[in-house]
């Protein structure tokens, strides 16, 4: 269950924190508010008519937990997407110094689509467990359950926000360097060795394996192993789940956790082989390796995110998508360049994680044979354990193998221990190339030219954006005139050229738009798209609602341009009157204008 809440929690805080909230929600308020209110109410009843059922065993509630929790990760994506609940959330990151603090609200939201879950399988969960809860109570006890999933992301984003909030601008230069990622990585690292362990314990409700029998048995046991470990009750589903586990890395903040339903049901002998299986995970270095499988993966994406942009950028089907999609240039790429993120996040995990999991864990089935010399207990253990729980004995999962897969496995190595040391090679190798493959991906995405990869797509990205906002404005010009300067400045002079008409179709007497256009017939590189003709009339009309140094300069160069020297003249000598500062390049211009003439081919 806790491998399946993990992938869902991923999605979601993908989904949000990946998010780009629109300058204004895409319906109104109030329309939010009822459809919002719409799609909690059946989502309520769907999770109330679905829980009807699992009061049969604790197989059927995980099942339907499972399904229910899918929902509402879809249920999230739709508020995302569909009902811009970012953009409502986002006054609480303080003006963006905190957006760590929209983040936790968006997780908290998610939180509560589970909450409507777990209220609906409240009375279901009472009588199946024989235990009873107030709805606070039993929502307090799902959250904390699931909180040291969502903890690791939390401690780093709001290490990270704090830290940039700092009023230090030395500080947030080094934060965005790779020696300020470093940092970040060794905090977390630091976090997930020191503190991660305990505040689980803490939130699990664990507590100390009493003195007695059998903890002396379980500490012998451990001590024949050079294995030591805090020994801990873990009440999983009021501790009737048949289940053990082991969590921390440093051997004073390790714990060995074990359900009081599985030391009540195993002999000694069984007992031992569980407790070698979860040595085996310490021993393998399973628990480090689990931190790097995720953290390799965060650089992968890191590594992926910067030449992301580019690649859509370069793409002509995201210009196509913006004209058919009519959505703001900035959200469409922020889509597109995390699209491929999330299936790339569910494939690791669901297939490459999954993978890794699944073969530890039947390395750790194997350790029994160093621990005990045989896996006959451990597979006694498997049977009990899979006839208690009514659990299907060859149901398979992501992240284990099936009961009945291990326990043939393991009679297989009992026939012939060779395949011990072929799983061990197998393992082996398949984590070197895994670690050669994402090695070589990272080094390949850093060596990508990100300059050479733009190429001309940022023109191409600019007039996209000055053309949607045309087309939000029809009757506004300055787009069109901002989109003619920007072409212009890019040598881009038929488009300009183009862009000029298309402000003055809606501004004839656009001072801006008449001025910039006779500029450009005037001084285009292009020679038959100069027209000093039509350059004078536009100066003309330019200069009439203002006289201006600037414009007065324009039209002094279209007299000059069709022979009207005197004109010429006197025009720039009143630019020079009206724009003093500009001394030096008006009488430059005066001194042009006297000497030489102007040709249209030249």
């Amino acid at each position: 269950m806790l491998y399946n809440n993990l992938l869902y929690f991923l999605v979601a805080i993908f989904v949000f924190s990946t998010n780009t909230p629109p300058d204004k929600p895409s319906i109104p308020a109030l329309w939010t508010v009822f459809a919002a209110a719409i799609i909690i109410w059946g989502f309520a009843h769907i999770a109330k008519r679905m829980s009807t059922g699992i009061a049969v065993g604790p197989t059927i509630y995980s099942a339907v937990e499972k399904k229910l929790s899918i929902l509402a990760v879809l249920v999230f994506m739709g508020f995302v997407y569909l009902l811009d609940i970012k953009y409502y959330l986002k006054p609480l990151s303080f003006g963006d110094r905190l957006p760590v603090l929209t983040n936790i609200a968006g997780l908290g939201f998610f939180f509560f689509l589970l909450t409507v879950i777990w209220l609906a399988a409240r009375p279901h969960y009472q009588k199946l467990f024989q235990r009873t809860y107030t709805p606070f109570a039993f929502v307090l006890s799902n959250i904390k359950a699931n909180l040291p999933i969502v903890l690791p992301w939390l401690v780093l984003s709001l290490t990270f926000d704090l830290l940039r909030a700092l009023p230090f601008p030395a500080l947030a230069e080094f934060l965005r360097s790779p020696w300020g990622d470093l940092v970040l990585f060794a905090i977390f690292l630091i976090f997930l060795v020191l503190a991660f362990p305990p505040m689980v314990r803490f939130l699990w409700g664990c507590t100390p394996l009493p003195p007695g029998p059998v903890r002396e048995r379980i500490v012998g046991f451990c001590k024949t192993q050079g294995f030591h470990s805090d020994i801990l009750y873990w009440p999983l589903f009021e501790g009737q789940a048949l289940t053990a586990g082991i969590m921390g890395i440093i051997p004073r903040l390790r714990y060995l956790m074990i359900t009081p339903a599985l030391l009540e049901a195993l002999s000694n002998d069984e007992l031992d082989s569980v407790l070698a299986h979860e040595i085996g995970h310490v021993k393998r270095l399973h628990l480090i390796l689990y931190i790097v499988l995720f953290l390799s993966f965060s650089l992968l994406t890191g590594a992926l995110a910067a030449p992301l942009p580019h690649f859509i950028l370069a793409s002509d089907l995201f210009y196509r998508l913006l004209q058919i999609l009519q959505v703001a240039p900035q959200n469409l790429l922020g889509v597109l360049a995390t699209a491929p993120i999330l299936p790339l996040m569910l494939i690791y995990f669901r297939y490459i994680f999954g993978y890794f999991i699944r073969n530890f864990e039947r390395q750790a089935d194997l350790y029994v044979f160093k621990a005990q010399g045989t896996s006959i207990p451990l597979i006694a253990s498997f049977e009990k354990i899979s006839l208690l729980s009514g659990g299907n004995r060859e149901e398979k999962n992501w992240h284990h193998f099936g009961i009945g897969e291990r326990i043939d496995f393991l009679n297989k190595c009992e026939q012939d221990q060779a395949h011990i040391k072929r799983h061990d090679r197998k393992l082996y190798l398949s984590l070197a190339l895994y670690f050669f493959s994402i090695g070589l991906l990272i080094l390949s995405l850093h060596q990508v030219d990100i300059e050479k990869l733009s190429g001309n797509h940022e023109i191409q990205y600019t007039e996209a954006v000055l053309l949607q906002k045309a087309s939000q404005e029809p009757g506004n010009s300055l787009w069109f005139i901002l989109l003619g300067d920007f072409l212009q400045s890019r040598k881009m002079e038929q488009k300009a050229v183009d862009a000029y008409e298309k402000a003055l179709a809606i501004t004839p007497m656009n001072a801006a738009a008449n001025n910039n256009l006779a500029w450009l017939l005037l001084t285009a590189q292009d020679k038959d798209i100069r027209n000093p003709e039509r350059a004078l009339t536009l100066a003309k009309t330019a200069i009439l609602p203002k006289e201006r140094g600037y414009i007065m300069d324009t039209l002094a160069t279209a007299y000059w341009a069709n022979g009207l020297i005197e004109e010429a003249l006197t025009t720039e000598t009143k630019a020079l009157r009206l724009n003093p500062e500009n001394r030096a390049y008006y009488l430059a211009q005066i001194e042009k204008f006297r000497k030489q003439r102007w040709r249209e081919k030249e």
